[in-house]
């Protein structure tokens, strides 16, 4: 019989019992292991699926642009049926704002278009179309006449204000900052277009921040 070799010991039989008790043993920690790594990558999945949603750009823009019309009627708009000097207007112009305070807004798209016929250059006009189409959340068409309100004056507060309210309910928060920085330097104190424009930019950080 052949010599055996240092350091590798005698080989001797293993009864029944004890490969059971290793195949338990070795099926017992595959399970255990199974388990841990089946934990590990659910909660990374819910983690990677938490931190998505808190870092997408457009959550809080999804979250406005779907919701109703958020941003109430300012006030400088809601004072218009106030407005003592409607006798001497355009009949079309006095009949576009009076839609407007009613809440008409298809009714102050067509006043307000006829009138913006004969009076191309009116900024006011423009604003009021602006404000109408935005109301039916047509949006290229109120960017439209709300571009058009601030070519023919930079300095109008309402177009400003507006189109700031637009950017939002679009989920443009820098665009509308841009135009209260700009009412910011336009009204030196206090002014209603600059205090619509600042309460809507917070109630919209409110909404996005939920």
């Amino acid at each position: 019989m052949g010599e055996r070799l240092p350091g590798v010991p005698d080989w001797q039989p293993t009864d029944g019992t004890t490969i059971m008790t290793r195949s338990i043993l070795i099926a017992a920690v595959a399970g255990l292991l199974t388990a841990v790594l089946a934990s590990y990558f659910l909660t990374a999945t819910a983690r990677q699926g938490r931190t998505a949603t808190q870092a997408s750009p457009d959550k809080a823009a999804s979250r406005i642009a779907t919701a109703p019309e958020a941003w109430p009627i300012c006030s400088t708009m809601a004072a218009m049926v106030e407005t003592p000097d409607w006798a001497a207007l355009d009949p079309d112009f006095a009949a576009g704002k009076r839609a407007i305070g009613a809440g008409d807004w298809e009714g102050a798209i067509e006043a307000l278009t006829n009138a913006g016929l004969r009076d191309a250059r009116n900024a006011d006009i423009q604003n009021y179309l602006g404000y109408a189409y935005r109301r039916l959340r047509q949006f290229d068409s109120a960017m439209h006449h709300y571009q058009r309100a601030l070519t023919l004056n930079p300095r109008h507060r309402s177009a400003h204000e507006h189109l700031g309210e637009a950017h939002l309910a679009q989920g443009d928060l820098a665009k509308a900052k841009e135009h209260l920085a700009a009412l910011e330097q336009i009204c030196l104190i206090p002014c209603d277009e600059y205090d619509d424009l600042k309460r809507a930019i917070t109630e919209y950080n409110k909404v996005a921040n939920r």
